[in-house]
């Protein structure tokens, strides 16, 4: 029997690094290490130390060893999926010069306006990159490095997003993916390469960005002797280029390559995020027209507040996650961080309709009617900008594919049924990004497609959930209030 080799998936998110050991194959999951990450911040800001990211990157691979008693020796390749948009600046030696500005971070959002202007308006800026600057895009939070703390901004002598910062430690590589890349508006989607009139505008050298590989599949290089002695892996084995997370739960789920919008997928995390593979590049100032790790496209729109400002409600009232009941008159938008779709980076938190016989039940409902309908809005968005009617019979039957944390929750599953009225679909796997790093890493090993190698993984049974009645009812109180509060002339919250 020949040797079983064994691929690592790591996904670097907001909260947490996870390295998966992955049966390279069968797609068997042999382990999860875990390791958690440090967020700080207060009005607006939230920040992380890239080193954070490095040690916990060396914390989950040495538990992912002992977990799954995997010979070292039998590890053939690792790739890294990590969150979007992040900022890192580093100095002449690959040393960070100041904590990474995360994707939610919002102090950036007058950055981001001015931007938009300077271009000539959203749709200047869609056609160049298939997204407009808000607060979330790393573009922003660089101009807003240069205004408001010149000396580091002077003193940079290399950009990273987070998952180029931690293949680089891997390889000694500065490469990127143009799924990644296509997250910092400075990468063009209708070019394939960074664009230089952005760059111009943004006063950036691009001898300080990574060098954009041709998927997220590709052979970034092998692993370092350094590398590997601090993470006790073989030296020289492959590390693919790697890509954002949401580009590789789409590798995960075997989407890629297809020449119609295919299966929405909606995730539940940090944040809430709709997405689906698509051959066509779509160009809408109502989404992020991003790129795919497998040189296709991937149109998103995201939402900042998802199970974490729904936790921190249940958290207010004294709850568990699940103790909760349909949120009646009452109408809670979990704004805490400001939000990004709709775009309002200083907006926060508002109830309305509360009444005598409120329960705190069917206020920690109403806070999750509130995440729901936001991002189920955007959906909608996302369904329109690819030429897709939502309410069309046929369209709206589409089964969601429910990812992310909150898709292993009854609460989010069952208020994503009510208020969306479409079947729905937990895959079996729930480590969907840290999968599809493993099918990147797997694919810059051997050469093959990753979505391939994905689609014939055995990663387990789906779970599928039939429609039930549309709550339009709650719908529309829910959308009211969201449509008011967008506009600030007329008493809104932003």
């Amino acid at each position: 029997m020949p040797p079983r080799t064994v691929v690592i998936g790591v996904d670097s998110s907001t909260q947490s690094t996870k390295a998966a050991f992955v049966d390279a194959a069968t797609g068997q999951l042999l382990a999860v290490g875990r390791s958690p990450h440090v967020v700080t911040g207060e009005a607006g800001a939230r920040e992380t130390d890239p080193e954070v990211w490095w040690q916990a990157l060396r914390d989950a691979v040495a538990a992912g060893l002992k977990e799954s008693g995997v010979p070292a020796e039998d590890v053939t390749g690792i790739a890294v999926a990590g969150q979007q948009h992040g900022l890192v600046v580093l100095d002449r030696e690959g040393r960070p010069l100041r904590p990474a500005l995360l994707w939610n971070d919002t102090r950036s959002a007058p950055q981001a306006a001015a931007l938009t202007a300077a271009l000539g308006g959203p749709a200047a800026w869609t056609a160049r990159t298939g997204s407009v600057p808000v607060a979330s895009m790393t573009a922003s939070k660089w101009q807003w490095l240069r205004e408001n703390e010149p000396e580091t901004a002077s003193a940079t002598a290399a950009i990273r997003l987070p998952h180029d910062f931690l293949t680089e430690r891997l390889t000694g590589v500065a490469v990127t993916d143009p799924g990644d890349a296509s997250g910092t508006c400075w990468y063009s989607t209708a070019t394939g390469a960074y664009d230089p009139e952005l760059l111009e505008l943004l006063g950036l050298d691009p001898t300080l960005l990574p060098e954009v590989a041709t998927t997220g599949a590709a052979l970034a290089g092998s692993l370092t002797a350094e590398a590997a002695r601090t993470l006790g892996l073989p030296a020289g084995i492959a590390v693919a280029a790697g890509t954002g997370d949401n580009m590789s739960a789409a590798v995960g789920l075997g989407l890629g390559g297809a020449g119609l919008l295919d299966h929405p997928v909606l995730s539940l995390g940090t944040s809430g995020t709709v997405f689906a593979a698509s051959g066509t590049r779509p160009a809408s100032a109502a989404l992020s027209g991003f790129a795919a790790a497998d040189g296709t496209y991937l149109p998103l729109a995201c939402t900042l507040n998802c199970t974490l400002a729904v936790d921190k409600v249940a958290a207010l009232l004294g709850l568990d996650r699940n103790d909760t009941a349909p949120g009646g008159e009452a109408v809670l938008l979990p704004y805490l961080d400001g939000e990004r779709t709709p775009d309002l980076p200083t907006a926060s938190g508002l109830l309305t309709g509360l009444r005598h016989d409120t329960t705190p039940q069917q206020l920690l409902g109403a806070a999750y009617e509130g995440a729901v309908v936001t991002v189920l809005r955007a959906l909608d968005e996302l369904l329109l900008a690819c030429g897709l009617d939502p309410a069309d019979p046929e369209v709206a039957a589409r089964p969601l594919r429910l990812i992310g944390g909150g898709a292993q929750g009854h609460a989010w599953v069952e208020t994503v049924r009510r208020l969306s009225g479409r079947p729905v679909v937990v895959p079996g796997s729930g480590e969907l990004v840290a999968l599809g790093a493993a099918a990147l890493a797997q694919a810059a090993a051997t050469g093959q497609d990753p979505v391939a190698i994905a689609t014939a993984w055995d990663t387990g049974d789906d779970t599928r959930l039939p429609s039930v009645e549309r709550d339009t009812e709650t719908w529309e109180r829910v959308g009211s209030v969201l449509e008011r509060a967008a506009q600030p002339l007329l008493g809104g919250v932003n």
